[in-house]
C-alpha cells in the first residue's frame, strides 16, 4: 500500500497567492451554491478564471445541462454570515489557492476547496505523520501511540488526527508540546465526542483545528469518512495502531494509499480482535513498524530537507503509583460502567498498571479494586512488575 510510488505523486498543487474579500466572498458562494461539489468547483474557476465569472455563468450552464428550474445560488448575505460567525469564534476561512493551505491535501484529487482553521495554522507547512487506531483501543495501543506521537513530533513531524476517542487521542496528547493538528467531522465550534471538550481547547490554543464544515454545522454519519480523507490527505503517511476487521480506520488506511501514501501498521496480538484490521493491512502490504525509528527513515526522504527537530518539555507527572490496600473493611464499590472501561483497556497483551490509569481514567484506588475483583473471578493474568492481561 504506497509502496513504488513518489509520496510526492498526484495533480499538483495549484499556484497559491492571497485572496482579496469579494473574492473570498465569491469562493464562498460558489461552493455551498447547489450541485458546486469540490470537482466542478475546480474546474469552474479553471473555466472562468475566478469564482465570479463562474457564479454569473452557473445559471445559463445549468439551462444546458438540462436542468428544468433555477439552479439555487448561495446568497451573497448568507455567505457573509457564514464568514462572520466564524470570526467571531476565531476560525477563519482558508482556501486551497491561498498560502498556508497544506501543499500534500492541496495535491489530492480533488482537495476539499475550503478549510476552516482554528489555532496555530504554521503547522499545516510543516511535514505531517497521521496516526490513527480504535476508539476502543487498548491500554498497550495507547501507550503505543504516545510513544510514537512523542517521539516523531519531537523528530520535527505535526502528528493529525480525528480527535476520536481511544488511539486518536492518545496521539493528540502527546503531540501537544510538539505539534498537532486535528481533523474535524463538524463545525470548528461543534466537540465531538463531548468529553474531549478540554482536549479540543488545548489542540485550539497549542495545534491547530481543522474541518470543511461551517460553524454550527453537527456532523452526521457521511461526514466522518470525508474527514478521514482530509486526515490521510494532509500527511505523508499514516500509521495504524490498532484496528477492528471493519473500522473507519480502515477507511483511513484505504484513502492514505489511494492517495499514494505511506501506510504503516503495528502488529497486533492474533487473539485480539483490535488486531484484525492492523494485522490485515500487514497481509495486504502495509509496512510493519514497531518503534518511531522505522517510520523517520521511511518519510525523511521524502523530504527536500529534514524537518526541526522540536524540543521537548518537562514531562507530566506520572500517574501515581498503585499502593497495598490495608483495610479491606474500606474497600470502595467499583461501578459496573469503570469496570467495564477497565476491561476494554485491557487485551491478552501484557500492560502495566500505570498505563491502565491513563488510558481510563479511572483513580488508582478503582482500577486496584477491580483488577482484584477481575483477578479472583478468573478473568486476567498477573505477569510481576505490575503486568497485567486480559484471560482467554
Amino acid at each position: 500500500m504506497g509502496h513504488g510510488r513518489d509520496k510526492r505523486a498526484g495533480s499538483a498543487p495549484p499556484l497559491q497567492a492571497p485572496l482579496g474579500a469579494a473574492q473570498r466572498l465569491a469562493c464562498l458562494r460558489l461552493i455551498r451554491s447547489e450541485n458546486v461539489g469540490p470537482v466542478t468547483f475546480r474546474e469552474l474557476i479553471n473555466h472562468f478564471g475566478g469564482a465570479e465569472e463562474a457564479l454569473e455563468a452557473l445559471p445559463e450552464l445549468s439551462r444546458r445541462g438540462g436542468y428544468r428550474q433555477s439552479i439555487r445560488i448561495c446568497p451573497r448575505e448568507v455567505a457573509e454570515a457564514e464568514l462572520e460567525a466564524a470570526a467571531e469564534i476565531g476560525a477563519r476561512a482558508l482556501f486551497t489557492s491561498e498560502p498556508g493551505y497544506p501543499q500534500a491535501l492541496a495535491a489530492v484529487d480533488p482537495p476539499p476547496p475550503l478549510l476552516y482553521v482554528k489555532g496555530n495554522v504554521g503547522h499545516l507547512s510543516r511535514p505531517m505523520l497521521a496516526i490513527v487506531g480504535a476508539r476502543n483501543g487498548s491500554a498497550a495501543g495507547q501507550k503505543l501511540a504516545r510513544l510514537f506521537a512523542s517521539r516523531i513530533g519531537a523528530a520535527g513531524f505535526v502528528i493529525v488526527s480525528g480527535l476520536a476517542r481511544g488511539i486518536d487521542s492518545a496521539a493528540h496528547e502527546a503531540a501537544l508540546d510538539t505539534g498537532t493538528v486535528a481533523v474535524l467531522a463538524g463545525g470548528p465550534d461543534n466537540v465531538y465526542p463531548p468529553e474531549h471538550a478540554k482536549l479540543q481547547r488545548d489542540i485550539e490554543e497549542r495545534g491547530c483545528l481543522v474541518t470543511e464544515n461551517p460553524p454550527g454545522f453537527a456532523p452526521r454519519g457521511q461526514d466522518f469518512p470525508r474527514r478521514n480523507r482530509i486526515i490521510s490527505g494532509m500527511a505523508l503517511g499514516v500509521l495504524v495502531v490498532e484496528a477492528a476487521r471493519r473500522s473507519g480506520t480502515l477507511v483511513t488506511a484505504r484513502m492514505a494509499g489511494e492517495q499514494g501514501r505511506e501506510v504503516f501498521a503495528v502488529p497486533g496480538h492474533p487473539l485480539d480482535p483490535r488486531a484484525e484490521g492492523t494485522n490485515g493491512l500487514l497481509k495486504s502490504g502495509a509496512t510493519m513498524v514497531t518503534e518511531p525509528d522505522d517510520i523517520l527513515q521511511a518519510l525523511t526522504p521524502l523530504l527536500r530537507e529534514a524537518p526541526a527537530p522540536v524540543p521537548r518539555r518537562a514531562a507530566r507527572e506520572p500517574v501515581p503509583a498503585m499502593t497495598a490496600a490495608h483495610n479491606v473493611t474500606e474497600l470502595p464499590r467499583v461501578g459496573e460502567a469503570d469496570r467495564a472501561r477497565l476491561v476494554e483497556a485491557l487485551g491478552p497483551a501484557p500492560v502495566d498498571i500505570d498505563e491502565l490509569g491513563r488510558a481510563t481514567g479511572l483513580p488508582a484506588r478503582a482500577i486496584q479494586i477491580a483488577l482484584l475483583e477481575l483477578a479472583l473471578a478468573g478473568r486476567i493474568e498477573r505477569h510481576g512488575h505490575q503486568l497485567v492481561s486480559l484471560k482467554r
